[in-house]
Parts: C-alpha cells; sequence; structure tokens
C-alpha cells in the first residue's frame, strides 16, 4: 500500500472531503501544485480550477473550485476553496452561458460597467469547463 496523508477539502458552503490520499494536485498561481506524503510545509494561493485527489487505492477524484488556499503540513493537506463542487455535478451547459454572457458585458460596456467583475466571472466559467473537460479525457465521458 501507497504511502498516505489525510486530506480535507472545505469550502465556505461544505466539506467536500475528508480522507487519506496518496496525492493532491491543485492548480496554483504558478501552475500545478502535487503533493505527495512528506511534502515539505506549504501555504498558497489557489487559482480557479481542477483539484484531483489520487485516494488511498489509487482511485481519482476531480473537484472544481473557485479558488482558495492550500495549506501541507507533515501530516495534513487541507484545501480552504472559496467555492467548491465535484467536477461530476458541475453543468456544461451552465458555464458555456455563463461564458456567453461574460464575453457579452466585456464587448457591450455600459455606464455601470465593472471590468474585473465581468472578467473574473469569464474566467470562472472557463475554468469550470477546463475541469468539465479533464473529467471527460480521464474517464471517457461525455
Amino acid at each position: 500500500m501507497a504511502m498516505s496523508v489525510h486530506c480535507d477539502i472545505v469550502s465556505a458552503e461544505e466539506e467536500l472531503f475528508s480522507g487519506l490520499v496518496e496525492m493532491v494536485i491543485a492548480h496554483g498561481h504558478q501552475g500545478d501544485v502535487g503533493v505527495l506524503p512528506g511534502h515539505t510545509p506549504l501555504l498558497t494561493d489557489l487559482k480557479p480550477g481542477p483539484l484531483r485527489v489520487i485516494k488511498q487505492g489509487g482511485v481519482e477524484e476531480i473537484f472544481y473550485i473557485s479558488g482558495g488556499f492550500l495549506e501541507v503540513q507533515p501530516d495534513m493537506v487541507k484545501v480552504l476553496a472559496d467555492t467548491g463542487t465535484r467536477a461530476k455535478d458541475l453543468d456544461e451547459a451552465a458555464a458555456q452561458e455563463a461564458i456567453k454572457a461574460a464575453q457579452k458585458a466585456l464587448t457591450e460596456k455600459g455606464s455601470e460597467f465593472d471590468y474585473s467583475s465581468a472578467a473574473a466571472r469569464l474566467a470562472e466559467a472557463a475554468a469550470q469547463l477546463r475541469t468539465i473537460h479533464e473529467l471527460r479525457k480521464k474517464y471517457g465521458r461525455g
């Protein structure tokens, strides 16, 4: 049996996962971060995107998080997500619609236009689609 470490993934709304894992792969600001048991302590912020967890026994589960923080300690890994969901629960049609709405907001700047808000909505919807596509590629669904 491979070495494992305890992992908690929580958002403001709920606990998404708690259990022993062999590896966690998160989407950081400088690229993907892979965490194995024995990783040096770390605290870093995360970008919107997929969060992959390799559970004990090699079973992989993919989550989508909208951003947050990753904390690594010798005996645990903790992901504090702004919002999160299991990738299999994401709605592709809703993500595509959100991209269209954000792109429209960016092109039709009105007097009440908030560029940063529209850009953030676009980035989040694009990250959700990336997560859905990664899930499909991995498991051949869709």
